[in-house]
């Protein structure tokens, strides 16, 4: 790099130098990777102070600070950067977006990272800037180099932006799937099912019976989900407590969206009187508190487990579709 380019060779300003209406570019005006600038403010639109690099038009800006970020651009027009970005210039050699590509490479990537210093924000020094080792090809096949590099780019922009459609469709047709079987209009009703009345009834005599025929079809019952579900939390985590038998329990970190993850299953003891109602068997409808409120899914494998306090255990009162009702808290969740 050294040889190639007069890199460590900046500009100070002074702050109180630079006029109001010049352009500040600051770290985080740089999106990570792509380098894109995301935003363009004046001195005027900022509260800053000290020393800032001038740079012009056409110079290579990289970030010192945090390599791996990838903050390297081609400066777009004249301006004052942070002293975090380091500005410079070929000798005519090199082309300087040519410099910039392997700068973001991980051959370069990897150099910075061997030699950086500092823990929490590992910085290049200038030394060792100025010894990394750059390829030299001809001018002419830099050249070509980056017209390719930034076809290929540009397909993958194009790809990314398709798969975000394609994500955003995904979740909207997700929604509206959920919000017809919420209001009953996903599946054709048929006026031979029992009533959700009678099913009420039977599993508590005395409930509360409430139809909404404006919103939902005939046939359909407002209802809360402690009418027909027996709730309870698992165990707190108590260190003190030593008495029981070990069993494996979940926590919130293992209840995601419609499945669990057992990469860290944890155990604590349980005492005889506690199992009945923190184990967790085949068909419970499990909701997290805390965090993102809700997240619940359902437990359908043949053996049991147990739970941790933060962790609501909902069991059908008698056969109900207990998927439905994780369909009906994905919902809740939307709304």
């Amino acid at each position: 790099m050294g040889e190639i380019s007069n890199y460590g060779d900046s500009i100070n300003v002074q702050v109180d130098r630079i006029k109001d209406n010049d352009w500040i570019l600051e770290l985080e005006d740089i999106e990570k990777d792509s380098a894109n600038i995301n935003q363009f403010l004046k001195k005027s639109e900022r509260s800053i102070s000290g020393v800032r690099h001038q740079f012009y038009t056409g110079e290579i800006l990289y970030s010192k600070l945090r390599t791996y970020l990838n903050k390297v651009l081609v400066a777009p027009k004249e301006g004052y950067c942070t002293t975090e970005l380091m500005s410079f210039n070929t000798y005519g050699v090199m082309s300087n977006k040519f410099v910039c590509h392997v700068l973001r490479s991980p051959y370069f990537l990897d150099y910075t990272l061997r030699c950086g210093y500092g823990v929490k924000m590992p910085r290049l020094s200038t030394a060792d800037a100025c010894k990394g080792m750059i390829p030299l090809p001809p001018l002419g096949e830099q050249q070509r180099i980056v017209a390719k590099i930034e076809r290929w780019f540009s397909l993958i922009e194009q790809i990314e932006q398709v798969k975000n459609d394609l994500q955003t469709a995904i979740k909207q047709a997700k929604s509206k799937i959920l919000d017809l079987a919420i209001h009953g209009k996903l599946v054709p009703q048929n006026p031979n099912d029992e009533p959700a009345s009678k099913l009420l009834k039977r599993i508590n005599p005395k409930a509360k019976i409430t139809s909404d025929n404006e919103h939902y079809p005939y046939g359909w019952q407002y209802t809360i989900l402690g009418e027909i579900f027996t709730h309870n939390t698992g165990k707190a985590l108590n260190s003190s407590n030593k008495e029981g038998m070990m069993k494996s329990y979940l926590t919130t970190s293992n209840v995601h969206w419609d499945k669990f993850d057992f990469t860290v299953l944890k155990q604590m003891p349980y005492k005889e009187n506690e199992l009945d109602k923190c184990t967790v068997t085949k068909g419970d409808l499990l909701v997290c508190e805390g965090g993102d409120i809700g997240r619940s899914a359902i437990w359908n494998y043949d053996y049991d487990i147990c739970i941790q306090n933060h962790i609501h255990k909902l069991r059908a009162k008698i056969d109900l579709c207990v998927a439905f009702y994780y369909y009906v808290l994905l919902y809740s969740k939307r709304e």
